[in-house]
């Protein structure tokens, strides 16, 4: 997808990889990165996994060739949708990211299967292929990370670890000899594993290396008036609220984030395994999802609800959180290319003190005072 005359960018890419390998947290990333760096960020949802959820598995047909076809026209119908609605966005940088496509299918049909689809479908391997602009294959945890592998988030996944590896071979096969194609593997921990990812993606894109390494300060309260009137800064609305969990095993919270009445959802979960160590997995939710998880909302946390302003400038990114409780102090998050980089306040801010490694501002503990602050009201007044 080239670029269009109004000097609209627009880029198709695919995460695709084996059963198990993080493609549902990597949106979640892909979402909060590239949004970040101005990109309108569109997702066409996983076809196949669709169609099993909604009753049409293929071990319910009698001709596999006959429904990878149709499988695929739906997978090209909802790609063309969203392309079309990119090109009429007001953004002038469109990502679209698809959740496999339409090489994925490959993987699960014969040669002369394949070769009648694309008959059928009047392509080649080549133009099928090659529609997209870059391909990137996360590696299945039943190759190097055995022990995380599991069925249980997904209900269309059916493979044992075994079958997942020998899956994860063809789908790299299928989509070998594409000009982009890049395999991330796990030769480290999965938090780098995403990481991996997003600097590949930047990479192609031509962005900078994105920011990883996150200072916070507790700042005074800023002017809303200026910071709305920066050209280079947007307000982004966030409501957190925790589930109820075993605190010792996990935390689980939900996320509604985004600006005048548009939203996107996600679900977080962080395991601890070690006194240092955490796992945390992150979907996205439908809006629907979101509203039923809120029945499980921990009494014990208040919902976190904030206003970020994001801002970027002099090389740097700020995101600036702003609580209704507090008249006259805020949170400022700064991202740094390293540890020991130099830091720039923006004009205008004034900073109290650090608070990175200060428990007491880390949104759950506010969650937690401000729930205890609300019970000892009720109970005095």
């Amino acid at each position: 997808m080239k670029e269009q005359p109004n000097k609209k960018m627009m880029k198709k890419i695919v995460i695709t990889g084996g059963p198990c390998a993080g493609k549902t947290t990597a949106m979640s990333w892909i979402q909060n990165a590239f949004t970040k760096q101005g990109y309108a960020v569109l997702f066409v949802d996983e076809t196949a996994t669709q169609l099993i959820s909604g009753g049409a598995a293929p071990w319910l047909n009698t001709s596999n060739r006959d429904y990878q076809w149709h499988l695929i026209q739906l997978q090209t119908a909802k790609e063309k949708a969203l392309a079309d609605i990119a090109r009429t966005m007001k953004s002038e940088k469109v990502l679209i990211v698809c959740d496999r496509a339409a090489m994925d299918n490959c993987a699960y049909m014969t040669g002369q299967e394949f070769a009648w689809v694309l008959r059928q479908l009047g392509t080649s391997q080549v133009e099928l292929r090659d529609q997209y602009d870059a391909v990137f294959h996360l590696v299945t945890a039943a190759k190097g990370a055995e022990k995380y592998y599991t069925l249980a988030n997904n209900q269309a996944r059916t493979e044992t670890v075994e079958e997942a590896a020998t899956l994860d071979d063809k789908l790299i096969a299928a989509w070998t000899g594409h000009p982009h194609l890049r395999v991330i593997d796990n030769s480290t921990g999965f938090e780098e594993k995403m990481m991996r990812l997003i600097r590949e993606i930047t990479a192609f894109l031509g962005e900078p290396i994105p920011l990883e390494i996150e200072r916070k300060f507790l700042i005074e309260r800023p002017s809303l008036r200026l910071l709305k009137a920066l050209p280079n800064c947007e307000r982004v609305d966030i409501i957190q609220t925790y589930l109820k969990s075993d605190e010792n095993a996990e935390e689980l919270r939900i996320r509604q984030r985004g600006a005048q009445g548009h939203y996107i959802y996600f679900k977080t979960r962080k395991k601890k395994l070690s006194a240092m160590k955490r796992v945390e997995e992150e979907e996205r939710l439908s809006q629907e999802e979101y509203l039923a998880l809120l029945v499980q909302a921990d009494p014990a946390f208040r919902p976190i609800r904030k206003e970020r302003y994001c801002l970027s400038e002099k090389g740097f990114y700020y995101e600036i959180d702003i609580y209704p409780d507090w008249p006259d102090r805020a949170i400022m998050e700064i991202e740094l290319h390293s540890e020991d980089q130099e830091i720039v306040f923006p004009e205008g801010i004034r900073v109290i003190r650090e608070v990175t490694d200060d428990p007491a501002y880390t949104n759950r503990e506010l969650a937690r005072i401000q729930a205890a602050h609300d019970r000892w009201e009720s109970v005095t007044s």
